[in-house]
């Protein structure tokens, strides 16, 4: 019996509090224990998506209790793959909040980043709603230790209205559980999908509510407008590295859309008619142009990058509306895209903060290592924005081309192209007023310079830009990848028996799919 798919949960489960009991007055103890279980999990996650690779689907039941009455954790292709997206993300994040000093900077970073990665690989790797929810209660406690790290009012009083946002999600989510178990009386993912389709047409309106609930609790997860508030200001107040391990979390609401609604509430029911493309292509579509427009309108470099973040979920939910196989292949290959842009462009910020009296888009004397930041920026900012030859550009054309055949076809492209020419504007103009002018203004007199970043901080996003120019130069293997992902979420009919209908069985055998 293969134990293998529950260890990216226990292993930053036993971490965290193994370095609360044991290291919690050394940090260097800390660093070596975080960076070595964040290693251990890019092996175990690389592991089991080439597991997954050729189809395979592999289920672990807690305590040989069978589904729907056990907990079950199932891993196909979609979730391994965000699970290692996610452990080679926290690797350079972790190296920045190491190299940086920020780790020291409060109390038990490290143990709550642990705590963190083990709500993310959950909500990843459950097959259950109710732990669904349970893990998104991880990560918001988590989450609220990490934003609030290194104190300060501003931080705070962000970190409350994250709390706050978060918290009405989290009600909505137990009423969308509730109206979905007295439906149907189950949670299982895969015995919702065999109930939720034998309902008949006039019996829907139970199970509809529940459908429009859940899709609201993934928006706010997802910052989609007009659930997107408390995003550009948590985003900003947290510290650097905590804002960039946040670059997946808005994915967590992606993907528990995809996944959702892919197995269990397919719009082809008559209960969930009409909810993607009469309510989420639009507000993804406003997400986009608003996100884009807040790149151009901010004053300051991190609520920029808040802004970038939330239009390129624009852009992954007007994938995910489009609701084909074309589409989600195209959302799937854009959502790693961002999430390492999203994290570089935090980092960097952080790199012009640590370099300069502070973020402000405004002139100011040539900041410490100016060329080298100004390097990373122009190729973060070419990657978000969307131009060639990144993987940014290479998304948007695969988002456009599943479009095609969509009734708003035209609504898509206009607000997609107009408003990548929208945020080009805002990054050029951020980097000639941070790196460009600055030539123009002189330092005063008797100024001490700033000390210039570690080199560790400038290998970690170095690292990230890296992955990003691999995800350009390797995007046809990545994008078939994503395909065959998408077919599989389109048959579910393999993962539902091998969950429901197949007990005791941990994996269906290889090559069957």
């Amino acid at each position: 019996m293969s134990h293998w798919i529950a260890a990216p949960i226990i292993l930053p489960a036993f971490v965290a509090p193994f370095i609360v009991l044991s290291a919690r007055y050394h940090i260097g103890i800390q660093r070596v224990l975080s960076v070595f279980g964040v290693l251990a999990l890019i092996v175990i996650a690389a592991s089991l998506a080439l597991d997954a690779s050729d189809g395979t689907i592999t289920l672990y039941q807690m305590g040989d209790w069978a589904a729907p009455f056990g907990i079950v954790l199932v891993g196909d292709k979609l979730s391994t793959m965000m699970v290692l997206l996610t452990a080679v993300l926290a690797l350079f994040v972790l190296l920045y909040a190491i190299g940086s000093g920020w780790d020291n900077r409060g109390w038990h970073f490290h143990a709550l980043f642990q705590f963190q990665l083990m709500g993310i690989m959950g909500a990843f790797l459950t097959g259950d709603l109710f732990n669904l929810f349970v893990f998104f209660e991880v990560l918001l406690i988590a989450s609220y230790g990490l934003m609030i790290h290194a104190g300060g009012t501003k931080r705070l009083k962000a970190g409350v209205q994250y709390v706050l946002f978060n918290l009405i999600g989290s009600t909505l989510f137990l009423f969308a559980l509730g109206s979905i178990y007295a439906e149907t009386g189950t949670l299982n993912m895969a015995d919702l999908a065999n109930r939720v389709a034998l309902i008949g047409a006039d019996e829907t309106v139970g199970i509809r509510v529940a459908a429009v609930l859940l899709l609201m609790v993934f928006a706010i997860k997802a910052a989609l407008v007009p659930l997107h508030f408390w995003l550009p200001s948590s985003y900003a107040e947290a510290p650097a590295p905590v804002a960039a391990l946040f670059a997946i979390m808005t994915k967590v609401g992606a993907y528990a859309i995809i996944r959702v609604y892919t197995m269990i509430f397919s719009p082809q029911l008559e209960a969930t008619a009409g909810l993607f493309d009469v309510w989420l292509l639009p507000a993804a579509l406003v997400s986009l142009a608003l996100g884009m427009l807040g790149v151009l309108a901010a004053k300051k470099l991190d609520r920029l990058v808040a802004f970038a973040v939330i239009g390129s979920m624009g852009m992954v939910m007007i994938s995910i509306a489009l609701f084909t196989p074309a589409g989600i292949a195209a959302a799937l290959y854009y959502i790693v895209h961002s999430t390492f842009a999203g994290a570089a462009l935090f980092l960097i910020s952080d790199l012009v903060r640590s370099s300069r009296a502070n973020v402000d888009l405004t002139a100011q004397p040539v900041m410490s290592g100016n060329a080298l930041t100004a390097g990373l920026f122009f190729v973060g900012a070419i990657a978000m924005a969307g131009l060639p030859p990144l993987s940014g550009f290479l998304g948007k054309l695969l988002i456009l081309d599943a479009a095609y055949d969509s009734d708003l076809m035209v609504w898509i492209w206009v607000v997609v192209l107009s408003s990548s020419l929208v945020s080009i504007l805002g990054f050029a103009r951020a980097g000639s007023i941070l790196f460009w002018k600055a030539h123009s203004v002189p330092a005063p007199d008797g100024t001490e310079p700033m000390p210039s970043p570690s080199p560790l901080s400038y290998v970690a996003v170095g690292g990230l830009i890296t992955l990003l120019a691999a995800h350009t130069v390797f995007a046809g293997q990545v994008h078939g990848y994503t395909s065959t992902i998408a077919a599989q979420l389109f048959t579910p009919e393999p993962y539902i028996s091998t969950v429901v209908e197949t007990p005791g069985k941990l994996s269906t055998p290889k090559g069957d799919h």
